[in-house]
């Protein structure tokens, strides 16, 4: 009997108080609720240890949740997980790739796991080998292969069985810039054609501002902001000025606080973070408030706010901090 897929209303993935805990001591994913539109770019940030991979790992059905639920495509990523994987592609961390297998034979391998007719995978190999500009490469080993050429390589691996939701983990961890932005436009390319819903984790800022329709900030197992990245971004106030220095720091912010024209303080690691109308325009006035405050002032830089900085202000350290 056919398993029922359940209408939700375009929206492609649905969690509910979803948590994972390992060895009933480590709580990595806390009561996630999520709500991914179809045809969207959703980018999934966090820290090392924020819950990311474990998320993913769930939502593809390698894990099994503590506790919660989540849907995929319209089926239950526990009760129909043979479902959702036919209805999913996925890209790990970790280049996954046979080295002895050619190009060519790695893709129609995968598509003959899921069931393919040969005429059609041999049809979507040579689609895809094509679109990824892995033709002239593609009756050669793996092993001989570059970065670059084995991530695009695992790309279309992850779209071979057409799937309507792909997960990307890490999709250009350890590319040069060049390559990362050729998979910028692949992604992009393929949710434009495809109608396709894409999640991804990412431990570059300018990639989930390139790509991403939404964003996820996610520490401790929770999301703890969400947003479009401009509306994140805008958040921050027009300019960010940094400042580090020392002193009395507490009565400078509480200063700064009062201004009108001030419209964010944020302090993390000695760093304040002050979101302003106009930074150039408005510094000269800041660094007389401090001193005035008995607050020396260090360095001083201002600049436009990224996503660099939302992620400061919510989970206080850079991204790649373990």
């Amino acid at each position: 009997m056919k398993e029922a897929r359940i209408d939700v209303s375009s929206t492609e993935i649905i969690t509910k108080d979803l948590s994972k805990t390992y060895d009933d001591t480590v709580r990595a994913v806390n009561n996630l609720s999520l709500k991914i539109p179809g045809n969207t770019i959703y980018a999934l940030l966090g820290p090392n240890g924020a819950g990311k991979t474990s998320t993913i790992s769930m939502l593809t059905t390698m894990t099994k949740p503590t506790s919660g639920s989540a849907m995929v495509a319209g089926y239950d990523i526990v009760q129909q997980a043979d479902r959702v994987r036919k209805q999913i592609g996925v890209t790990f961390q970790e280049i996954v790739l046979d080295p002895d297998l050619s190009g060519r034979e790695s893709l129609i391998f995968h598509a003959r796991l899921y069931g393919l007719e040969k005429t059609e995978r041999q049809k979507r190999a040579g689609e895809l080998l094509k679109l990824m500009e892995l033709e002239d490469a593609a009756d050669r080993k793996t092993k001989t292969y570059s970065g670059g050429m084995k991530r695009r390589l695992e790309l279309a691996r992850g779209l071979i069985t057409g799937p309507s939701v792909l997960f990307l983990d890490e999709p250009t961890q350890g590319l040069d810039p060049q390559n990362r932005t050729n998979i910028w436009d692949y992604i992009r390319d393929l949710k434009a054609s495809n109608n396709m819903t894409v999640l991804l984790t990412t431990h570059y800022m300018e990639e989930a501002e390139a790509l991403a329709d939404r964003v996820g900030i996610m520490d401790k197992g929770e999301i703890i902001i969400e947003g479009t990245p401009r509306e994140l971004v805008d958040q921050m106030g027009a300019d960010n000025i940094q400042i580090t220095g020392t002193g009395n720091k507490d009565s400078f912010e509480e200063r700064c606080k009062s201004l009108k024209y001030v419209q964010s303080v944020n302090s993390t690691n000695g760093l304040i973070q002050i979101g302003v109308d106009s930074g150039n325009r408005r510094l000269v006035e800041l660094i007389e408030l401090a001193n005035k405050s008995n607050y020396s002032i260090e360095d001083v830089s201002v600049s436009k706010p990224s996503l660099d900085d939302v992620f400061l202000k919510y989970t206080g350290r850079q991204l790649r901090d373990k």
